[in-house]
């Protein structure tokens, strides 16, 4: 594992290129939600939400069928994370069998939850991927989005959550011996799927500007750890990293969390969405952890050696990163 240290260069071109399409989302992609409740024949009230980045809406957009007709005007919400709207409109002959068109959703978003609520109480919930354009309401009793939606919508998230994955670059430049890593990642994946799972369903509630600041400070943690290791200095995260990794995971899964908080699915939903999307998740961090494990075997096996102080590259990396996440995400909350 020392030689993922020599590959800075080559690990520095993988974090910008994943910069890029993340630059715009700072912690996580967040699908927009609409939600369609059907209050008697043909009508219906109308709750849609589009998350905010920075205090400014996403471009999502929503167009309805021919001949739907909008009764009353939209009555605007403005919340710390979303945008909401709310209006009535009559549907002749209703939703179900409809197609709604959508826009706005591109690759570095996550798309559209659509749930559908029928006057006997029944709801179907879909999930328009940033792929497709339209979704035909069939409005057939599924309790929630698709298991394979609900995954790809957790490995969206994770591979444009930029800051994720510098954290588990920085434990994988902290654990060079195979068994030590698998314990690690273990110990990230535990943790981070009981507060994903403890925040979905209510029993915590963090707001999440504090959460996006604090993920920022335990990437910011792990450089000069790093550094500790290089320097064959030692200390509690050097010895022991996969006590940083489940600490910092329950941290980390508030974060996640920001992924499905808000979708209004309901409870038997929300079970079936939430292991979705924790696969979704484990499956995009199991890909990276392969993929920068890949590289060092192939530039082991080219002979590929760099000068001695580029040892500290991935170090500097992941701690100016985590710096530059904290103070950004420190000044957001904080209005400034």
């Amino acid at each position: 594992m020392r030689r993922l240290f020599r590959l800075f260069p080559l690990v520095l071109g993988l974090a910008l290129s994943l910069a890029g399409p993340a630059a715009s989302l700072a912690h996580e992609t967040r699908p927009a939600v609409l939600e369609l409740r059907e209050t008697s024949p043909g009508s219906y009230d109308v709750l849609w939400r589009t998350p905010l980045y920075e205090g400014q809406r996403l471009p999502f957009a929503i167009r309805f069928p021919e001949g739907v007709r909008q009764l009353t005007p939209p009555l605007l919400v403005a919340w710390p994370d979303w945008h909401l709207e709310s209006w009535r409109i009559f549907a002749p002959g209703g939703l179900v069998g409809q197609r709604l068109t959508f826009a706005g959703h591109d690759a570095s978003t996550a798309g559209v939850v659509v749930r559908l609520v029928s006057r006997d109480g029944s709801v179907s919930s879909a999930v328009v991927t940033p792929n497709l354009d339209s979704l035909l309401l069939a409005g057939q009793g599924a309790t929630g989005a698709a298991f394979a939606d609900a995954v790809l919508l957790g490995v969206r998230h994770i591979a444009y959550g930029i800051d994720h994955l510098l954290f588990i670059l920085g434990l994988l430049c902290l654990t060079p011996a195979r068994l030590m890593l698998v314990k690690t990642i273990t110990a990230f994946t535990v943790a981070h799927s009981l507060t994903l799972a403890a925040a979905v369903f209510g029993l915590v509630a963090v707001p999440a500007e504090p959460v996006n600041a604090a993920v920022g400070l335990s990437i910011l943690f792990l450089g000069p750890e790093i550094v500790c290791r290089l320097r064959g200095q030692t200390s509690l995260t050097v010895r022991r990293p996969y006590l940083a990794a489940f600490a910092f995971g329950l941290l980390h899964g508030l974060g996640f969390a920001g992924g499905l908080a808000g979708l209004g699915l309901s409870r038997e939903a929300l079970a079936t969405t939430l292991v979705g999307f924790n696969v979704g998740v484990e499956l995009g961090q199991l890909g990276f952890v392969l993929a920068l494990l890949a590289l060092v075997a192939s530039v082991r096996r080219l002979g590929v050696s760099w000068p001695r102080w580029l040892d500290y590259g991935p170090a500097y990396l992941v701690g100016s990163a985590g710096a530059w996440l904290t103070i950004a995400r420190t000044a957001v909350m904080l209005g400034r």
